[in-house]
């Protein structure tokens, strides 16, 4: 009997071994780590758990090398959403998809996969990898999900740099903020798309290293080894080199642009050439065992041949430089540079070669020194015999040549004039000529016009190519100026996301100002949902997938792209529809950008569109990403109930939209807010959570509201949904309250004529909040300022394209609030008040 105890005890301890050691590299929905536990790749090469880094407390998910000590840690999961305590824990949903929750089961992070799953289970593979995969699916390389589509600061093999035009992901690696701390820090390593990409190493938005475009087997400049990898040491056509006293040379038929800063050891400058191009005779010179000069002004054919590149380059007269851009099996492919060749240092080993275009008075110096006198004889006399006959024909060239020159500079002086030196040096999108664009759209016609907004008129055109293009132009009657113009220009041209409109170019030419965009054939948002004839169209899983779209548009506004962007003015007019109905967020005139350290900023120019903005912003020009969560809380309950918020009905109260939603919601009486346009297509569940979750966005106080990463998570997950507080609405009655405060404001008219607002016994007589010298008529009074004042509160007017209907300003129409600012009202029927 003994005996068989014993048997029975080994057989099931040796079968819970087996079960552990087959289990330790995979986690399945009924299998989580907590703090504490790991798992390990089956080679025991890396392991995945909870860790703290360097000297902090909070607590992290993350996988490193098992074997290495110290610790070095590759892969971090919940960087910018740490735990506090050691209370974590790693699941998987039925779904297939990892979430990292506290104590209290709140999610701080997950892996946000789209793809339906069966059975899912997470493994950590010997690579490094961490993978989500269906339990039954027999191809091991098809995930649903792997962490190195998300790389944090080190790049392990197999993983993949760049952008995903499926998912839309921009893969590239970013530094921690310090050991201590792996938030993303300034330090970012990727793929630059501008031009032929490359990679390059960046400090913000400054370029610190690059380490040149990708030739079919490697990156042409890696690894970075000595300080002629430094970008840009020489400037342009200068050439560093190692292998000598004096590290930068000009290249042949190049000097110094300023020999006296060279002489000191001063490069920056550059070179300049020794004899102008003159476009009929120019030829060019190989160039080898270097580094290719940068891309990011280039263009690229990969059809081409070197031969018929050559011929495309000479034709091209703006064109400086060509080669392969891939090297193997001969060579193949066309690159083109155009302008200064910047960034060329020698390379002992595994350099590459281009050809560079030179004046032909200069081909000679390139010349073979074994070559015999009489042959060079022979080259003089062709080229003599060359010149003398285009003479006539280079005369009415260079006239032309120096009319077209100068206006080239009159268009660059117009454009720095314009955007100022820093907006133009930073401006890195394409110009579009307008003689282009006027052809594209047919003059401008009215049957090319899709619509207009504050901005000005939007018009659609088709290039040459066939590309179509939707042109919005700035009307010389707009409120908004050249400050908007720039301000999207900046904040929109380095964006790319699936869910934010792109922008390909703009236009600068005489008075005009013009963007250029994708073309959106189904236009805007608005035009389906608050339709009733096309309303039918947007289905629930049509518009749940739009609602999806939108809010990650934003999270990568706000926390994923190089730059956090606040819209400020998001609502149905400016959410884009492609063909396949999918949303682009559109219309960054308004938008700011905010600094790595900025939460939330504050203005004195309270512009968007009332409805949609929050209530701190509308009353106390405060605006944050929380304004934005405001926003797209509105815009998911206009989606749900096909209504509009400005401008809302209803018999049983004077409630705006807003009110309506919350009134049924306490009611628990929701299913009545649903478009009944969607028809049996509805999923009450989803229905009734989208409600929640749009009424969690729109809550009075911004601390309340969540941000648009736990919105996303919201949106992927089933879990219940906190209650929302009561939020902040607006009511059709026309009137503001004013705080009370112990300094009353009082009016006084002053010698000159000048009505002016003052603030009790404030001890300095000239600070006025208002003033009607700010405001002249027909008469010019002593003491007036003409011109405009950006500090100073703009006129009523300034807010005309905000969809604010102005009225005369008259002193019983002037409140202050806590802060003593004055606000203007008496707006009508769109006056905000606040209910408590």
């Amino acid at each position: 009997m003994d005996a068989l105890t014993t048997a029975v005890f080994i057989f099931f301890y040796v079968f819970s071994l087996l079960r552990i050691s087959a289990a330790v590299d995979t986690i399945t929905v009924n299998q989580p780590i907590r703090d504490g536990e790991t798992i390990t790749s089956t080679g025991g090469t890396f392991e995945l758990g909870f860790f703290s880094p360097g000297n902090s407390k909070n607590r992290y998910l993350g996988i490193w090398y098992k074997k290495v000590a110290p610790r070095t840690v590759v892969w971090v999961a919940n960087r910018e959403s740490p735990l506090t305590d050691s209370s974590g824990v790693l699941k998987v949903t039925q779904q297939g998809i990892l979430v990292v929750v506290n104590g209290t089961n709140g999610i701080l992070w997950n892996s946000n996969s789209s793809r339906s799953a069966q059975d899912p289970n997470a493994q950590l593979l010997e690579s490094g990898n961490l993978v989500m995969r269906n339990g039954n699916d027999s191809d091991p390389e098809n995930f649903l999900w792997q962490s190195s589509d998300y790389p944090g600061d080190t790049l392990l093999p197999g993983m993949k740099f760049g952008w995903n035009r499926v998912t839309g992901l921009d893969r590239y690696l970013s530094s921690w903020t310090s050991a201590d701390d792996p938030s993303k820090g300034n330090f970012t390593y990727g793929i630059d798309l501008s031009g032929f990409p490359q990679l390059l190493l960046r400090n913000g938005l400054a370029v610190e290293f690059r380490a040149g475009p990708w030739n079919g087997v490697g990156f042409s400049g890696l690894p970075q080894r000595d300080h002629c990898d430094n970008y840009a040491l020489c400037g342009g056509y200068g050439i560093c080199k190692t292998a000598q006293s004096q590290t930068c040379d000009c290249m042949k038929g190049f000097r110094p642009k300023f020999q006296i800063n060279w002489d000191m050891a001063d490069w920056s400058n550059g070179c300049v050439r020794s004899t102008p191009l003159d476009c009929q005779t120019d030829g060019f010179v190989k160039l080898s065992g270097v580094k290719l000069p940068d891309t990011q002004n280039s263009s690229f054919n990969e059809s081409m041949n070197l031969k018929e590149c050559a011929s495309l380059c000479l034709r091209n007269c703006s064109c400086t430089a060509y080669g392969n851009s891939d090297i193997r099996g001969g060579g193949s492919g066309c690159l083109l540079w155009f302008g200064e060749l910047i960034d060329i240092r020698d390379f002992t080993q595994n350099g590459q070669e281009f050809y560079v275009r030179m004046a032909a008075a200069d081909l000679d110096a390139f010349s073979s020194t074994n070559s015999s006198s009489k042959k060079k004889q022979k080259q003089v006399i062709v080229i003599s015999i060359s010149i003398t006959g285009i003479v006539l024909l280079s005369l009415v060239l260079t006239l032309y040549m120096l009319k077209k020159r100068k206006k080239q500079l009159k268009r660059k002086r117009y454009m720095e004039h314009n955007l100022g030196d820093e907006g133009h040096e930073h401006l890195e999108l394409p110009l579009f000529d307008l003689d282009i664009l006027l052809n594209a759209t047919n003059n401008f016609s009215r049957d090319n016009k899709l619509g207009e907004g504050g901005f000005g008129p939007v018009y659609k055109g088709i290039l040459q190519e066939g590309q179509e293009i939707a042109v919005k132009m700035l009307s010389k009657t707009s409120r908004q100026g050249l400050k908007e113009f720039k301000n999207e220009v900046e904040s929109i041209a380095k964006l790319q996301h699936r869910n934010l409109v792109k922008l390909l170019g703009c236009c600068i030419q005489g008075r005009e100002r013009m963007l250029i965009y994708e073309y959106m054939p189904n236009k805007s948002l608005d035009r389906f949902i608050f339709d009733q004839m096309r309303s039918g169209v947007l289905d629930w899983p049509k518009r749940f997938l739009i609602i999806n779209g939108i809010a990650r548009g934003l999270l990568y506004l706000h926390q994923d792209s190089r730059l956090r962007i606040i819209h400020r003015d998001l609502k149905a007019e400016n959410i884009l529809l492609d063909d396949e109905m999918t949303p682009k967020i559109s219309d960054f005139g308004i938008a700011r950008i905010f600094g790595g350290d900025e939460i939330e900023a504050n203005t004195t120019r309270v512009v968007g569109t009332l409805g949609y903005m929050s209530p701190e912003y509308a009353s106390e020009g405060l605006y944050s990403t929380k304004s934005d969560v405001f926003s797209f809380g509105v815009l998911v309950l206009e989606i749900i109930s096909g209504k509009r918020n400005r401008g809302f009905n209803n018999p049983d109260h004077d409630l705006n939209l807003l009110g309506h939603a919350w009134t049924l919601f306490i009611e628990d009486r929701s299913s009545e807010f649903i478009d009944a346009s969607m028809g049996n297509t509805c999923n009450l569940s989803e229905v009734l959570r989208s409600i929640n979750l749009g009424l969690l966005c729109v809550q009075r106080f911004p601390e309340d509201r969540p941000n648009m990463h736990y919105v996303v998570l919201m949106l992927s997950s089933e879990g219940a949904l906190p209650q929302p507080k009561e939020p902040c609405f607006f009511t059709d009655k026309n009137m503001m309250e004013a705080n009370s405060s112990s300094k009353s404001p009082n009016a006084q008219l002053l010698e000159f004529e000048n009505i002016v607002m003052k603030i009790g016994d404030d001890s300095y007589p000239d600070n006025f909040p208002w003033q009607s010298y700010d405001y002249p008529r027909n008469t010019l009074l002593q003491g007036i300022i003409f011109g405009r004042n950006t500090v100073t509160v703009v006129s009523t007017h300034e807010l005309a394209n905000s969809s604010v209907v102005t009225r005369p300003f008259k002193m019983q129409n002037s409140w202050f609030n806590q802060s003593m600012n004055l606000k203007g009202v008496g707006w009508g029927s769109s006056t905000c008040s606040y209910t408590p």
